[in-house]
C-alpha cells in the first residue's frame, strides 16, 4: 500500500467521522427559521401565515417554531436547534433584547442572516431589525386612543405590559410618555406586567382597577394583555365605566368590541409584518444588502437607518365599523 493510498484512506475515515455531527446538510431551498416569542400565540399564528406567503412567492422553506413559555432561556435553545439544521436565515422576535446575542452571534458567525421583527435583538446580535411600525407613531396612536376613550381627553389610566425586558414594550411605553405632553388631561397612574401570561395579566389587570378606582381608561400594549384587560373590566362588572384598548388581535377582540368593552383598538397586520420579515430574510440570505432599500413584496419597499432598524407601516385603527371583517383574517 503506497503512501498516497494511506493518505486517501486517513482521509476517507476523516470524512466519515463528521457524518455523526449533528448539524444538518444546506437544502437547495432558501430556508429561513421563524422564531415567536412563543407557540400558541395567535399573533405569531398570523405571523407565519404571512412567512408562509413569502416562502411560496420566493421558493424557500419556512421552519416556524418558538418555546412553549416567552422566556430567553426558552428561545435560546430553539436558536440552538436552529443553528444545528444550519438554516440560511433567523427571523426571531425577541424575549430579551441582549441574553439572545451571544446565541444569534454564533449563527451569523456560521453565515447565518439574522432579522429580528416585532420585538428587536440589540444590534451586534442582528443583521436587520423590522419594526411593524415606528415607536414614535404606535406611541401617540395609543395615546390618541387613549384620549379619545377618556371623557373629553381627561382622566387616569393604566398600562398592561408584557414582560420587564420586552424591547417594543419599554420603546412603546417611553414615546406614550412622550406623547402624554401634548395631553395634559392624561394621567398615567400606574403600569404592571403580566408577562405576556393570560393568567398573570388578568390578576395584573384586576389589581389596577382596585387600587384605582377612578380609572377612566385601561391600556395594553400586548395581544394577551389586552384580552385579559378586557375579561377582568367585564368580570368586575366595570364595562362602560372603564374603557379598555391598545394593541390586539381582531379575532380576539371582536366580541370584547360588539359589547363596549373594547371600543377600539389598534394593530398593524401580523400577517404582513411575518410575510415582510420573511421577504427581507430570504433577501438577506442569497446576498442582499441591508444597507440599501429592500423589497417588502406587496408592502413596497423598507430601508434601514444607521442602527439596522426600518419601519413597516403605521397601525390600523379597529372598531364596531370593521373588526368582524377583518377578525375573519387574524
Amino acid at each position: 500500500m503506497t503512501r498516497a493510498t494511506l493518505l486517501s484512506m486517513l482521509c476517507a475515515i476523516l470524512a466519515l467521522a463528521g457524518c455523526g455531527k449533528s448539524e444538518a446538510p444546506r437544502s437547495g431551498a432558501t430556508r429561513v427559521g421563524v422564531v415567536a416569542k412563543s407557540l400558541g400565540n395567535g399573533f405569531f399564528d398570523a405571523v407565519r401565515k404571512g412567512a408562509d406567503e413569502a416562502a411560496k412567492e420566493l421558493g424557500a422553506e419556512v421552519i416556524f417554531t418558538g418555546p412553549t413559555t416567552p422566556t430567553a432561556e426558552g428561545q435560546i435553545e430553539v436558536l440552538n436547534a436552529l443553528i444545528a439544521q444550519r438554516v440560511d436565515a433567523i427571523a426571531v422576535s425577541a424575549n430579551d433584547p441582549d441574553a439572545l446575542v451571544p446565541t444569534l452571534t454564533r449563527a451569523r458567525d456560521r453565515g447565518i442572516k439574522v432579522v429580528s421583527y416585532d420585538s428587536a435583538v440589540a444590534q451586534a446580535g442582528r443583521d436587520a431589525h423590522l419594526a411593524p411600525s415606528s415607536d414614535q407613531l404606535i406611541g401617540e396612536t395609543v395615546i390618541a386612543l387613549t384620549a379619545e376613550l377618556a371623557s373629553e381627553g381627561r382622566g387616569k389610566f393604566a398600562v398592561v405590559s408584557a414582560t420587564p425586558t420586552s424591547t417594543n414594550q419599554n420603546s412603546w411605553l417611553d414615546q406614550m410618555r412622550k406623547a402624554l405632553v401634548a395631553r395634559p388631561g392624561l394621567d398615567l397612574v400606574g403600569v404592571a406586567y403580566g408577562d405576556d401570561v393570560s393568567d398573570k395579566s388578568y390578576r395584573e389587570a384586576v389589581a389596577l382597577l382596585k387600587q384605582h378606582p377612578d380609572l377612566a381608561v385601561l391600556v395594553s400594549i400586548s395581544s394577551i394583555g389586552i384580552v385579559a384587560s378586557a375579561r377582568a373590566v367585564e368580570d368586575q362588572g366595570l364595562t362602560g365605566r372603564v374603557k379598555v384598548t391598545g394593541l390586539g388581535l381582531p379575532s380576539e377582540l371582536a366580541g370584547y368590541v360588539q359589547k363596549g368593552v373594547v371600543p377600539k383598538f389598534a394593530i398593524w397586520n401580523p400577517i404582513d409584518l411575518g410575510y415582510s420579515a420573511m421577504q427581507i430574510a430570504v433577501q438577506l440570505a442569497r446576498g442582499g444588502d441591508a444597507g440599501k432599500p429592500l423589497s417588502m413584496g406587496r408592502m413596497g419597499e423598507v430601508t434601514f437607518a444607521a442602527d439596522g432598524v426600518g419601519a413597516m407601516s403605521k397601525p390600523f385603527v379597529y372598531d364596531a365599523s370593521n373588526v368582524a371583517e377583518f377578525a375573519q383574517i387574524f
